[in-house]
């Protein structure tokens, strides 16, 4: 199967510039089955004032850049998942799509805020769900999704091959978390991250880039750099997702001891 991500800097609340900048790019990169884009793709991210939202969200499936996603995922004949400022009434969400050559596939929405974006989205209530893409079980989460090691788990225990991260990063851990992430629950990851520096009134993030692909056994097959425009699709054996022993005794999910877990699933107050 051939993966990968599309690492690029949107600009913030140019809807129709940053749809540009990904069909070119993506119309330029070799045949995919899966490719991952940025968190917030459509809207940039640093905002100030919901008014920036509504010029940028969209209503998911039916909004303008959903639609050009699927006819550049029809024309590459390949999957997208891409991250999305998503409006649904008065309420703004931090959502990704899954479109394929056939449409509009599925969406999920950011369960995890990161600082200031409690400021402007509701979380996501889930659930954490696998769709099928060209015989692979794919999972979807966003950004700050990664530090919640229950997130990928809650997917990889129904069977998940491939994790696609939609990013926004702004920290320089989460690549290096990402490898944790394929071992422990030996999958494949594809976090892609956009670059960058953005500024709105007094406000200014800077993001990291280093897109990448992780694979089951630790490998990073695919890295981007800090600050360029850049497509890499590379080939995954699936077969190395599906085979969960570490040693001839420790298969990574029939050794779980849920029953020692409890505490996880208990609200505490911090």
């Amino acid at each position: 199967m051939k993966v990968g991500f599309l690492q690029f800097q949107p600009i913030l609340c140019d809807v129709e510039e940053n749809i540009n900048r990904i069909s070119k790019l993506a119309k330029s990169a070799q045949k995919f089955d899966l490719l991952v884009i940025p968190e917030l793709a459509n809207s940039g991210y640093v905002f100030v004032d919901k008014k920036e939202l509504e010029q940028t969200a969209e209503e998911v499936p039916t909004g303008y850049f959903v639609n050009k996603l699927v006819e550049i995922a029809s024309e590459k004949d390949g999957y997208i998942v891409c991250g999305v400022c998503e409006k649904k009434g008065e309420f703004f969400f931090n959502s990704s799509v899954l479109v394929g050559p056939e449409g509009y596939v599925a969406k999920y929405r950011k369960i995890h805020l990161f600082d200031r974006e409690k400021l402007f989205f509701e979380p996501g209530d889930g659930p954490f769900t696998l769709y099928n893409v060209r015989g692979s079980k794919v999972g979807l989460l966003i950004c700050w999704d990664w530090i919640f090691p229950e997130a990928t788990r809650s997917l990889a225990i129904q069977g998940m091959d491939i994790l696609a991260h939609s990013t926004n990063l702004v920290l320089s851990y989460c690549q290096t978390a990402m490898i944790t992430r394929s071992i422990e629950n030996q999958i494949f990851t594809i976090t892609s991250n956009r670059i960058g520096i953005e500024t709105n009134g007094e406000i200014s993030l800077h993001f990291k880039g280093h897109s990448q692909v992780t694979t089951p056994d630790s490998e990073r097959i695919a890295q981007a750099s800090t600050d360029i425009y850049e497509i890499q699709i590379v080939e995954i054996d699936l077969k190395k997702a599906r085979d969960k022993f570490l040693s001839e005794r420790n298969h990574i999910f029939k050794d779980r001891r849920p029953e020692m877990y409890n505490l996880l699933t208990e609200k505490k107050e911090f």
